[in-house]
């Protein structure tokens, strides 16, 4: 009896595959993605947004472990046996008032598509490997990623990939960037307590806590001139007097520190701690501190980046390796790509000239069919990265290289 012996698929060959595959889904992957945009949900309260896309999944046979890891509104699809594992990340939460204003249900599109299509590919050829599609909540505000990291995840995982949808303006000349440095970030969430008095009768036997909670804001106003260019302190004044009369003995406030680096973070968390406890040391009042929320920069995997900007250039879409100018976002992403080689790609959206994410015009750009039909093409381009980490050893060797390569810096 003759026996034919195996042969590997070319990556043309895995490329018509992966479009066939992907084809038969197209009028289900943009339902999914309109019914995503069309009910937009914050931090911790996409129950929506969770429950279509995990019933998306198993209706098509998937099996799917509904809020996964603890959290409610996470969700994790596996697929595949034996072999590496790939990990793709869904984001799927909103801003508050203006929707989908960083697209977030396009990374939903392009991780459920690239979900679907390494599935496909693996069960058509018979190629060892595995595949993760999880649901990551809270990238705006909440660190859903860094929830995860800490409950387990991406234990296991072999390459973690993911895009995000962008203004054409960051990149002018290509389609997108494979390479996306992004500032770390961290929380200072502040709570000034003085001493309540009446203000015009007696104001001197008060300890005005909106004084402190002014002072600090001056302060780090001042420090601003000293800051690196990349760099950035804001805030939000969340509790304050709501009246003139009385001195105020309680005010809080909540502040993000941004940096390129962790290391640059650290730093100038330290100074802008300095200038919040000096509001309290000139007013006379008492402050808490709490520091929490951690997004570290994002970690450049090259070798990832370099066969992205290759898939991409198979479906004529032109893509800059690397990007050098630090974009002064933050993403919890950038938590996984200290875990795991990451790649955390940007797409131009092709109805978005002159228009920047976290505005309502962004918004409507991101629902557009337009928009998600480049989400379909980077979803089929991670797929095709998948795949090579799977059945190229040396390819997977070599990411993991620079992922340790990266992490010492």
């Amino acid at each position: 009896m003759a026996i034919t012996a195996h042969t590997t698929p070319t990556i043309e060959e895995v490329k018509a595959s992966a479009d066939a595959a992907v084809k038969s889904l197209q009028n289900e992957l943009r339902e999914l993605n309109r019914e995503i945009w069309s009910n937009p949900e914050t931090a911790y309260e996409e129950h929506r947004a969770h429950d279509t896309i995990c019933t998306f999944l198993e209706k098509r046979g998937f099996a799917v472990t509904r809020h996964a890891y603890g959290l409610a509104t996470s969700f994790e699809a596996l697929s595949g046996s034996g072999g590496p594992l790939i990990n793709f990340n869904a984001e799927y939460d909103a801003l508050p008032d203006i929707g989908h204003a960083c697209g977030h249900n396009l990374i939903t599109t392009s991780s459920v598509t690239a979900f679907l299509t390494l599935s496909a590919l693996l069960k058509e050829y018979g190629i060892p490997g595995r595949t993760q599609l999880l649901g990551t909540p809270a990238e705006e505000n909440g660190g859903g990623k860094a929830k995860l990291i800490d409950k387990g995840a991406y234990q296991g995982v072999d390459v973690s990939l993911m895009a995000h949808a962008g203004p054409k303006e960051i990149f002018p000349g290509v389609s997108g960037v494979a390479g996306l440095r992004m500032n770390a970030r961290k929380e200072l969430h502040v709570k000034y307590s003085g001493k309540s008095a009446h203000a015009g009768g007696n104001p001197w036997d008060g300890v005005n806590a909106l004084d402190a909670l002014v002072t600090s804001y001056n302060n780090v106003s001042v420090l601003r001139q000293q800051m690196q260019p990349d760099e950035r302190a804001h805030c939000a004044f969340l509790d304050t007097p709501k009246v003139a009369n009385v001195i105020p003995d309680t005010t809080r406030a909540y502040w993000q520190v941004r940096s390129p680096t962790l290391k640059g973070l650290n730093s100038l968390m330290g100074r802008v701690r300095k200038c919040v406890e000096a509001g309290a040391v000139a007013t006379g009042c008492e402050v808490e501190i709490v520091e929490n929320e951690l997004y570290t920069d994002i970690k450049i995997n090259s070798t990832l980046c370099e066969r992205y900007a290759a898939h991409m250039g198979s479906y004529g879409r032109g893509v800059l390796a690397q990007h050098e100018k630090v974009l002064t976002g933050s993403s919890d992403i950038g938590n996984v790509s200290y875990v795991v080689p990451t790649l955390h790609t940007m797409f131009g959206l092709p109805d978005a000239d002159g228009i920047f994410p976290h505005h309502a015009s962004f918004a409507a750009a991101a629902g557009t069919d337009s928009s998600h039909e480049e989400a379909v093409v980077v979803g089929k381009s991670l797929a095709l990265i998948g795949w090579e980490m799977v059945n190229d050893q040396a390819t997977l060797e070599q990411a993991r290289s620079n992922f340790r390569e990266a992490i010492k810096e």
